[in-house]
């Protein structure tokens, strides 16, 4: 790939809010309203195209994949712990780790408002793109599909932490006291799926395959993506049937031989990737916004902040014989030396952190380069071996898990009950997917979080953590039209 990736945007005016036009979509940031004269100017491929690159730059932001984010799929679970040194609370990092957040804790408020400022986008892009008449039908039918993916793809986050949200699917007029009663009204998590599976199902009919992206298009959300999270989304609801059937039709892909391949830069959007947010990072070029920098290396001969480190209970899960490559390539260890030639001191505050966000490049600005990894063809494998077990096709399921372990070095499962077979899947996808931010909301859709939370030193309550609370600014302002998750 590199890193341009997706699309320039060719038009720096309109869609610009204080930017100047650096030949990279990634700058673009969309405008409240649209006159009739600025979509006049935007009436061509180049207007249709910005639209949509600025849903996908919205994912860069430090509100919907940076500190927050980390803390609330990654610093929770038993995976991580917060890290940096002791007095330095990360805003919210040491409350999230404790599992003694409320609704007012600052993360869930961030993440809450980031994918709603990205499905505003998503809706803006809906709405306007039909106007578009200048520009190519095809490519218009196309960036509808990703914008729709783009949605789906919130609302998936959204249900996942919140249970039931506003459904908004359409820009809201101000003044208009059905979008006002939209906006403030949370749907039931059933609606949220369904509308989910919706946006999923137009955008299979529109996205092209993952191949037809070349250049600047490469990392763009293609068909294979959106059946890859259409059975990520019947997994959460445990339609096992429909997880084989939209698992079937993910191809093109294969698995990366060596998996310390897949988190360098080399290895950003190749044959095993199916959906990354993509970044660029270094002095004056758009990245995910501190992403490496707030997990990075901490102390003399560091490189970062130092949150989000490895627990001892993670490194101990890597203990099947074979399975070093696989851990080296997911944790840092000090005195190491990483694969492009940098040496970890033996002088950083903590033993462990997370290699899956080192950036080779980083160099000290705000912005890395790294790629968050969030659908990859193992995942595929794992998902259809899952299902095809809870199905009681336990035996056909199995060669889906060895394909994963044979690739991380390990031999064939010894698993041959449907139980067991379960638990060989769980661990399988703790070790391949670590730090993948999907650990947190495992544990909860398999009902294992009480246990390992236990085993981690934390007390998980039943009935309340399997949701994060709504945030108390939403509530307030609902004025009863919303209502708060049990427990909060």
């Amino acid at each position: 790939m590199k890193r341009n990736i997706i699309l320039i945007a060719a038009l720096c005016s309109v869609m610009l809010v204080n930017q100047s036009c650096e030949g990279d979509f990634l700058n673009t940031q969309p405008t409240d309203a649209i006159s009739g004269q600025e979509l006049s100017l935007m009436n061509n491929n180049e207007g249709a195209e910005s639209f949509v690159t600025a849903i996908y730059a919205k994912y860069l932001d430090w509100n919907i994949s940076s500190f927050a984010w980390i803390g609330v799929s990654s610093i929770i679970t038993d995976d991580a712990d917060k890290g940096s040194d002791p007095s330095d609370a990360g805003t919210d990092k040491d409350i999230l780790d404790a599992l003694t957040f409320t609704a007012t804790t600052p993360s869930f408020q961030s993440i809450w408002e980031g994918h709603y400022q990205a499905i505003n986008r998503s809706n803006q892009a809906l709405k306007f793109l039909p106007l578009l008449t200048n520009a190519d039908a095809n490519l218009r039918a196309r960036l509808e599909g990703e914008a729709k993916f783009l949605r789906a793809f919130s609302y998936f986050m959204l249900v996942k932490c919140y249970g039931g949200v506003p459904l908004v699917d359409h820009v809201p007029v101000a003044g208009n006291e059905d979008d006002r009663v939209m906006t403030l009204t949370r749907k039931s998590k059933e609606e949220i799926y369904a509308f989910i599976e919706k946006d999923l199902n137009e955008a299979i009919s529109a996205l092209p395959a993952k191949s037809a992206y070349t250049g600047n298009n490469v990392g763009r959300a293609s068909k294979g993506a959106a059946y890859a999270l259409l059975a990520k989304v019947s997994l959460y609801q445990k339609k096992w049937q429909q997880v084989i059937d939209n698992c079937n039709l993910v191809t093109g892909y294969s698995l990366t031989p060596n998996f310390a391949d897949i988190y360098r830069v080399s290895g950003e959007n190749n044959q095993e990737s199916i959906f990354e947010i993509q970044g660029l990072g270094g002095q004056a070029t758009p990245g995910i916004q501190q992403y490496s920098q707030v997990q990075g290396a901490r102390g003399a001969g560091g490189w970062g902040w130092g949150f989000c480190t490895p627990t001892q209970n993670l490194v101990d899960a890597y203990n099947e014989e074979g399975d070093t490559e696989r851990r080296n390539a997911t944790i840092i260890f000090r005195n190491s030396t990483l694969y492009d030639g940098r040496v970890v001191p033996s002088t950083v505050a903590a033993p462990y952190y997370n290699y899956k966000a080192y950036s080779s490049a980083f160099t000290g600005s705000d912005d890395s380069d790294a790629n968050i990894r969030y659908l990859r063809y193992s995942e595929v494998l794992l998902m259809k071996a899952e299902a095809m077990n809870e199905l009681g096709q336990t035996a056909q399921a199995a060669p889906f898990l060895n394909q994963v372990r044979n690739r991380a070095g390990l031999a064939n499962t010894t698993a041959t009950s449907q139980a067991d077979l379960r638990n060989a899947i769980w661990k399988e996808r703790r070790l391949e997917l670590a730090f993948e931010h999907d650990r947190w909301f495992d544990l909860i859709r398999t009902g294992q979080a009480q246990a390992a939370m236990a085993a981690n030193g934390k007390t998980f309550v039943t009935g309340k953590h399997e949701l994060f609370p709504i945030p108390n600014s939403f509530i307030i302002e609902s004025k009863g039209m919303s209502g708060q998750n049990p427990g909060y």
